[in-house]
């Protein structure tokens, strides 16, 4: 396969490392309780082609293989070295490995970063000979690896099929779960897997990379306790998603798994909010519970994906078609409304009590005539309104549950949807609640290659992955990500000053940076005396205006008693004036206040924000959602990482549970998304443009169908110590 396109121009020098031709099992021992001992049992049984080093410098062989007093004394050149030694032994080792010329390193012990103080400064060590002799680690603190195609398999797993699976997982019993799960599954087979530990050197985006350009992958699976450069990751992610599904199990949900994964592995966990949706952003299927991971990455490998979002259900059971109907709607997938000649031709083939309106039921029409049901399906794939297919109910039992003398019917029903399969590109996707028993004609639609579950919620996961892929690959074709603005000249002079001393940006500072750069900011005046509010109440006249505080000392002003609104003339501006100032001073004695800020009211309509703070692992992460108190009540927002795209934008508004209340409610007219998507897209541009913004805050802003009114805003800086990812 050629290297992907993209970011990533050159071949994954993890092809040599992961389908070595050679390996040194260093630590190899011919004790079965050791890891030495079940690397080199896992080689040999496996059929392991290339050579194998065990280094013991105790035994001359071990399991009928010469062994090696040392490193240096192995008179080949492996690609791969495998070290089963304590943790102390290892910087050693890794310098050894160096000059033997060995490329990669798999260190199993741990000791290292993950428990702080020596751990860390030791991995540092390793780390310094790593680089001094340009060998790559994988791990430490890792289970292991093993790649099924090449016979390697380092973890000496049992009963483990070669398939199209690649997996990389921080927990070792993660993937033993998998394993054991494909076994029972009896068709799922694995390509690579690799436990990437600490990430000391290799991390996730590297294993991607390698999934991505993998000709015996088809889908690249990961279980994720925390990235170390979720950036590069986006990237890689990017790049790989183009080509083939990735799906991600991201732990840490809640604060507590957060703090477990944390000490786990010594790795940063971020919110898993954001980081869920930024893996969206890239075309990541994630899932959110871990018994989907195999049966929504087995459906993906099949699949690929679906055009679209809308399903047909075939059902011969009332129950289960309601249950397949809800569990679509919660996943946003939609039951599609299926043409008058579909429903007609149903007509034609079932009982008058059946229902042909999606979802359609049977109603007994194949009790003697099971393989009615692949015609069915025939039918409704058929239907330019249909995306997708889903069979439910019990399609395969019915020789078990009536009478044997139906196996030849259903058996006939699983070579007409196998050949439907090949005929459509339309995803087909069945749940029987006979699948525990394994009965023939499942098995047939198995061994074809489509995916049937045990269970309701796993079939429909796989529908709306299908869906999600399907969408992402075709809205997002052809968009372009946003570059960023050309610095303007006062704006670079505002925020030197600032940092000069050692404050953020004042409100009229940051509003007039907004406005350089094209964002519509209503006139505002900056009263610093009592003798200038006679001009501004002129200046105005008998609109209604808000004051508010500046102050480089408050920043939420309603708190401090800094906002006065719906004032008019010059008396009322006086009045609210003293007041602000009096609040002010009593909420923070110290505070340095530069004045008020007048401007008009802002006009009716629905307070959202947009936010922007910069994440140590992901880089600069936007944030919209419902504004002003919502906010923290509701934490109805979405996340996207900076630069963004036109369709990272609109779907951002849309994504929000609360978008229908800017469709409007209530006779309100809806709001103008498009201007909120070029708001979405200014401030992406503006952020990436100013890498001393560290965080950005407007909130609120009013939209409306006219656009919107930017009412506040905030932007803290940090000088930057390197040039942030865009």
């Amino acid at each position: 396969m050629n290297p992907i396109e993209g970011h990533l121009t050159t071949r994954s020098p993890l092809h040599d490392i992961l389908a070595p031709s050679g390996i040194a099992v260093i630590g190899a021992s011919s004790d079965p309780t050791k890891r030495g001992y079940k690397a080199m049992v896992g080689l040999i049984k496996d059929g392991y082609r290339g050579d194998i080093y065990p280094v013991n410098p105790k035994a001359d062989m071990i399991l009928g293989v010469k062994a090696w007093p040392s490193v240096t004394a192995i008179p080949g050149n492996p690609a791969l070295a495998l070290i089963c030694t304590p943790a102390a032994s290892v910087p050693e080792l890794i310098a050894e490995c160096g000059r033997r010329g060995i490329k990669g390193a798999v260190i199993l012990a741990s000791g290292f970063a993950e428990i702080g103080g020596e751990g860390a400064a030791l991995e540092q060590a390793m780390m310094d000979k790593a680089r001094a002799h340009g060998v790559r680690i994988i791990g430490p603190n890792t289970s292991g690896i093993f790649n099924l195609h090449h016979r390697i398999n380092l973890l000496a797993l049992d009963n483990v099929r070669p398939g199209d699976v690649g997996i990389i997982s921080q927990s070792g019993n993660m993937l033993l779960s998998l394993a054991l799960e494909a076994q029972h599954n009896g068709q799922v087979g694995f390509s690579t897997y690799v436990g990437p530990g600490n990430q000391s050197d290799i991390g996730f985006n590297d294993y991607l990379r390698y999934l991505g350009e993998d000709e015996h992958t088809r889908v690249a699976t990961l279980y994720v306790e925390g990235f170390r450069d979720g950036r590069k990751f986006l990237d890689v992610a990017r790049d790989v998603t183009a080509m083939k599904p990735v799906v991600v199990y991201k732990s840490g949900s809640t604060e507590q798994g957060q703090k477990a994964a944390s000490s786990h592995t010594g790795a940063l966990a971020g919110s898993y909010a954001m980081t869920v949706d930024l893996l969206k952003q890239a075309g990541v299927s994630v899932v959110q519970y871990s018994d989907e991971i195999l049966p929504v990455a087995e459906g993906l490998g099949l699949l690929q994906k679906a055009s679209g979002k809308r399903v047909a259900v075939i059902s011969d059971g009332g129950g289960q078609a309601t249950i397949a109907s809800d569990r679509l709607a919660e996943a946003g997938l939609t039951l599609a409304e299926l043409s008058a000649s579909t429903r007609a031709r149903l007509r034609e083939i079932l009982f008058p009590q059946a229902s042909t309106v999606n979802p359609v039921d049977v109603a007994g029409s194949t009790d003697a005539n099971p393989s009615l049901l692949a015609t069915c399906m025939e039918i409704v794939a058929a239907d330019d309104n249909v995306d997708s297919v889903f069979l439910v109910g019990m399609f395969g039992g019915y020789s078990i549950r009536f009478a044997e003398s139906l196996l030849g019917d259903e058996m006939r029903g699983a070579e007409a949807m196998v050949d439907l399969s090949k005929a459509t590109t339309k995803p087909l996707v069945i749940y029987s609640l006979y699948t525990p028993v394994k009965p023939p004609a499942l098995r047939r639609l198995h061994e074809a290659g489509l995916p049937i579950y045990a269970s309701i919620e796993h079939a429909v996961r796989l529908l709306a992955a299908l869906g999600e892929r399907g969408h992402y690959l075709s809205a997002s074709r052809g968009h372009r990500l946003t570059p960023a603005a050309s610095r303007d000249p006062g704006s670079e002079d505002a925020i030197a000053g600032a940092l000069a001393a050692g404050r953020d940006l004042l409100e009229p500072e940051a509003k007039a940076l907004l406005r350089a750069h094209g964002v519509p900011v209503l006139e505002e005046r900056l009263v610093t005396a009592p003798e200038q509010l006679s001009e501004v109440a002129a200046q105005f006249g008998q609109v209604p205006l808000a004051m508010k505080v500046v102050s480089k000392d408050i920043l939420h002003k309603s708190d401090a008693g800094g906002v006065r609104l719906n004032l008019s003339g010059e008396a009322a501006l006086r009045e609210a004036q003293e007041a602000i100032l009096a609040s002010c001073h009593a909420y923070d004695p110290h505070a340095a206040i530069e004045g008020v800020l007048v401007a008009p009211m802002a006009p009716k309509g629905v307070e959202v924000i947009v936010g922007v703070s910069r994440d140590p692992i992901f880089g600069p992460v936007l944030m919209f959602g419902l504004g002003g108190i919502f906010v923290e009540v509701l934490e109805d927002v979405a996340f996207r990482a900076i630069p963004l795209s036109p369709f990272d934008a609109r779907a951002m508004v849309d994504q929000i549970k609360a978008r229908k209340i800017l469709d409007g409610v209530r006779g309100e007219a809806a709001v103008n998304r498009e201007a909120l998507v070029a708001l979405l897209l200014s401030v992406s541009s503006i952020v990436a443009a100013y890498p001393e913004i560290a965080e950005l805050d407007l909130n609120p802003v009013i939209a409306n169908a006219d656009g919107y009114t930017l009412v506040d805003a905030r932007i803290i800086l940090d000088n930057p110590t390197q040039e942030l990812p865009t």
